[in-house]
């Protein structure tokens, strides 16, 4: 196994990651205006939103273009979004956090695919609402791949994961089900329940349920400054904050940094 511990290797890898992390923030952004706004991923290339300007190659430097441009298309004027600027820079943090947690290993290659899903899923969540369901399809197929290649065995692995999975799917959906019966509402979209299934998948029981109370807790921090954003700009009725997003970033960081916090909670009752 390469060892990151080493000043050369670790910074040669730490760039490369941050490099390849800003550019996909760059394209699974643009991929996920495009799930968004219904257009074709294959059709033209990529262009402003507002003119339709064809962005030439230097325009699609992650990071660089936007911070060069000010923000700005360079043939309207018009402001560009800062959602690319901090994608881009968020997905090139996360690529380099995951590769020094994971090491270089079949697992670090599964988990930067289901970051790469979760990311995609939580950009169409924010503007949309809608989870979109091939992308678990994606997520599974990445887990069920690296499992003989990840340690602790395929089976035990395998065995977590259908136990988080009927855990948290399971268990969330059946109190969703008697919440929209008391409340008389829809407590929570099925999006978010197939969401959990999966993150239960990767996770397994005791991670998982770390992952939903951190999700729970970013939540309701995003949904709290969403209301303190409406409220500033006197709005009657803030805008709904979706829970995707939440379960995404809750379950990945315990996807990453989970083990020792579970095995810190289980030594209190011992």
């Amino acid at each position: 196994m390469i060892d990151l511990s080493e000043p050369v290797i670790g910074i040669y890898f730490g760039v490369v990651g941050a490099i390849l992390g800003a550019v996909l923030g760059s394209f699974l952004n643009c991929f996920a205006w495009r799930i968004a706004h219904d257009e074709k991923i294959t059709k033209g290339r990529s262009h402003c939103p507002h003119c339709g300007h064809v962005l030439q190659p230097w325009e699609l430097i992650p990071v660089v273009s936007w911070i060069i441009q000010g923000g700005k298309c360079r043939s309207c004027k018009t402001k560009i979004s800062p959602r690319y600027l901090i994608a881009e820079l968020f997905l090139a943090g996360m690529f380099v956090w995951t590769i020094f947690t994971d090491g270089i290993t079949i697992r670090c290659l599964r988990d930067l695919i289901f970051l790469c899903v979760l990311f995609t899923i939580s950009l169409v969540d924010l503007e949309i609402y809608i989870i979109p369901n091939p992308s678990h399809f994606v997520s599974l197929g990445a887990f069920a791949l690296a499992l003989p290649f990840i340690d602790g065995g395929w089976w035990p692995n395998l065995r977590d994961g259908l136990i988080g999975a009927a855990l948290l799917g399971g268990g969330v959906l059946l109190i969703s089900l008697v919440m929209n019966k008391i409340m008389k509402k829809a407590t929570l979209g099925g999006g978010d329940v197939k969401l959990l299934f999966v993150c239960g998948m990767y996770l397994g029981p005791m991670k998982g349920l770390f992952g939903l109370v951190t999700a729970c807790i970013i939540g309701i921090a995003f949904n709290y400054i969403g209301n303190a954003v409406g409220r500033k700009k006197n709005e009657e009725d803030p805008a709904y904050i979706p829970f995707g997003p939440a379960i995404s970033m809750g379950m990945y960081v315990m996807l990453l940094i989970g083990e020792p916090l579970v095995n810190m909670y289980m030594s209190l009752y011992k």
